[in-house]
């Protein structure tokens, strides 16, 4: 197998435009995400995806704990996952000042999990908030390990 020479093509920006949709009793659940990749790590801090958006850095855990985390965190929002715990989070604040200081973003939602680990995201985004030096509205979202918000 040859080399592409531009990464692993799974790592490249998209953008998933969907329709709106509305679910009806005893339906399957859509999928709300918009964009790929969503892993900190892989996404582009200057994507399409991050113009004009309302951002969400969301918790790995989130989303298998909270069976309502696209209705309710990702729709309408681009997404930007990451574990404070097991990650590599040495590039993060400045990764995430990036894409807040090189988009005109709309507002801020970190979603994390209770416990103790998980503060440490809400903590990065903060810093990352500062450091890019716009005021961009910021909510925190605590999520409870049997699935309910806490705040």
């Amino acid at each position: 197998m040859g080399n592409l020479g531009c990464g692993c093509p799974g790592s490249m920006a998209k953008v998933i435009e969907r329709e709106e949709t509305t679910q009806a009793c005893g339906t399957k659940a859509v999928s709300e995400l918009r964009q790929w990749p969503v892993q900190l790590h892989l996404v582009p801090p200057t994507a399409p995806y991050f113009q004009e958006a309302d951002i969400l850095v969301c918790a790995d855990c989130v989303a298998f704990a909270m069976g309502s985390t696209h209705q309710d965190l990702i729709k309408g929002r681009a997404l930007a996952i990451a574990c404070p715990k097991l990650d590599d989070t040495t590039a993060y604040v400045d990764k995430l000042a990036h894409i807040f200081s090189a988009n005109n973003i709309k507002s801020v939602t970190v979603a994390i999990m209770e416990v103790p680990c998980c503060r440490g995201l809400d903590i990065m985004v903060r810093e990352a908030l500062q450091k890019c030096g716009k005021e961009i509205p910021f909510e925190s979202v605590t999520i409870g390990i049997n699935g309910e918000r806490r705040n």
